[in-house]
Parts: structure tokens; C-alpha cells; sequence
């Protein structure tokens, strides 16, 4: 206990190589044993590596530090030093797990390609959203994507790399010669995307509910005192009877759903309940800022 508190950076710096290791080895899985075997590029450096190989025989982690150095300068000059260091050293753990590990020692599938698709998506975008969630990223066109979602906080990361992704899976075509070369790659694409989504935003996602009752006080205290959740009362007006009104506002975890549903059921059958998805909630109870 003492250790962790006198070195509080070690923790994290272990967190963070665990992340590393653990999201460079299930993209690493996505690529060599079901992307390369099927010739489905699914967006970014790493696509353009497989088509590289596909061409030339070149092995896919190296091409990948390569064409990423040139990105790297610019995460060094938009995001800092610390952040250009950062993704330095997931990108060596991606090569050197890539062509290291990966290549020479795991099968690859060679069954269906629909199969091969799906999960070199599932894959790859765990492994992705893995690296992401640590605050990282594996340089390349998730460099972008990061700045796009830096910039523009309502782009999710994943929306942004499937657009900058489709560039490069629309020109596995004509490398391929096979169209169903793009269809394939827009399904690993699209698992990838949303196994990202999942991992980076679904710790924060919650329920906003919104309630009109007559006795939203009664409510508002089972809420506290039951769930330990706190509430908001909004100032409302009827718009038929012209009366005020209080809308009682609250915040809560899709799992709490069906407690406060029960509350509010309890207190007042007539009531008015309105529930919403929130994609991204930060503070006390939820995800820290």
C-alpha cells in the first residue's frame, strides 16, 4: 500500500503497458489470422500494409511503423510530446507482437470469408478500443481520427474512422482485383467501428429521464435515499391548464432503469415518465472527468 501511494505513477504506467499488450495482440489476431487469409483490408495503415503484402511480400508491422512515422510527427506537433511518446511505444508493441508473435506461431482461419470478416472486425476493433480506452492510439489514420474527436467532441471516435477508412478500403479493389474484397472489408469495418464505440463510450453511457408528477417530491426522495442518486427539479408550465409545474430531471445508469421505473410507478401510476439515451455522462457516480 505504501509503494502505491509514494509511486502513483506506476500503476498507471503498468495499466497502460497492460492495455498496450493486450489491445496490440487481439489487433494483431484481427490481422495476421483473419484480415491477411481472407485479403480484406479494413481501413487504415494497417490495411494499407496487408495490400502492401498482398503486392510485395512485405511483412504488415514493419510497413506499419514505417508509413506511421511521418504521422507520428504530426501527433508530436498538433497533440505534444507526451502524447507522440505514448503512441510511439503502442505502435512498437503493435510490430513487434504483429511480426513477432503473431505471425509466426498462430494459425490463420480459412474457412468461410463472411466468418473471417466479421471476426477479423471484432478483433481488431477490440483491440482498438482496448489502446483507445488507455488514451492512446496505434498512430495512423486513428491520429485523425483522435484530432477530429479533439476538435468536433460530438464525432465519435469510431464514425470518424470509418469515414477516413472507407478511402482505403474502396482502393483494396483494384489491389485485390476482387470487389467482394470492399463488401467484406466494409463488414470487418463495421464490426471494428462498433466494438470501438462500445468499449471507448460505453463506460459512460447513461439514462437521462425526465418526470411530471404531482408528487415528484415524494419521488425525488426515494430517488436519494434508495438509489443514492441525486435529482434535479426543473421549473415547467402546462401548456393546456397553464399551471407551474415541477419536472423532476435524473440521471441514471442503464441498470437503474427498471428501480426508478418502480419508484415512480409506486409513488404516482398517473405519472408522466420520459426516457432518453445519454451517450456520454461524466461526474460523481459516473465516469470522472
Amino acid at each position: 500500500m505504501a509503494k502505491t501511494k509514494k509511486f502513483p505513477g506506476l500503476k498507471k504506467a503498468a495499466l497502460d503497458i497492460g492495455a498496450d499488450i493486450v489491445g496490440s495482440l487481439l489487433l494483431a489476431v484481427g490481422i495476421f489470422c483473419f484480415s491477411e487469409q481472407v485479403n480484406i483490408a479494413p481501413g487504415g495503415v494497417s490495411g494499407v500494409a496487408i495490400m502492401l503484402k498482398y503486392l510485395f511480400g512485405l511483412p504488415v508491422g514493419l510497413m506499419t511503423m514505417i508509413i506511421n512515422i511521418p504521422l507520428i510527427l504530426l501527433a508530436f506537433g498538433f497533440m505534444g510530446w507526451r502524447f507522440a511518446v505514448r503512441t510511439l511505444r503502442t505502435l512498437a508493441f503493435n510490430t513487434v507482437i504483429l511480426d513477432l508473435l503473431v505471425t509466426p506461431f498462430f494459425p490463420q482461419y480459412t474457412g468461410d470469408r463472411m466468418l473471417g470478416a466479421i471476426f477479423a472486425g471484432v478483433f481488431m476493433g477490440a483491440g482498438l478500443g482496448v489502446i483507445f480506452f488507455a488514451g492512446s492510439t496505434t498512430a495512423g489514420t486513428d491520429i485523425i481520427s483522435f484530432l477530429i474527436e479533439r476538435k468536433s467532441p460530438n464525432i465519435r471516435i469510431g464514425t470518424a474512422l470509418l469515414l477516413i477508412d472507407g478511402a482505403v478500403l474502396a482502393s483494396s479493389a483494384p489491389v485485390f482485383g476482387d470487389v467482394e474484397s470492399v463488401l467484406f472489408g466494409a463488414v470487418a469495418l463495421f464490426c471494428q467501428t462498433k466494438l470501438v464505440d462500445s468499449i471507448v463510450y460505453g463506460a459512460d453511457k447513461g439514462h437521462t429521464v425526465l418526470v411530471i408528477s404531482s408528487k415528484s417530491d415524494l419521488i425525488a426522495r426515494r430517488v436519494i435515499e434508495e438509489m443514492d442518486r441525486s435529482a434535479t427539479f426543473l421549473k415547467g408550465e402546462g401548456a393546456f391548464s397553464g399551471e407551474d409545474t415541477r419536472v423532476l430531471m435524473c440521471v441514471i445508469q442503464p441498470r437503474e432503469y427498471r428501480k426508478l421505473r418502480d419508484i415512480v410507478s409506486e409513488e404516482d401510476a398517473a405519472a408522466f415518465m420520459v426516457v432518453s439515451d445519454a451517450s456520454r455522462v461524466m461526474g460523481e457516480g459516473f465516469k470522472p472527468f
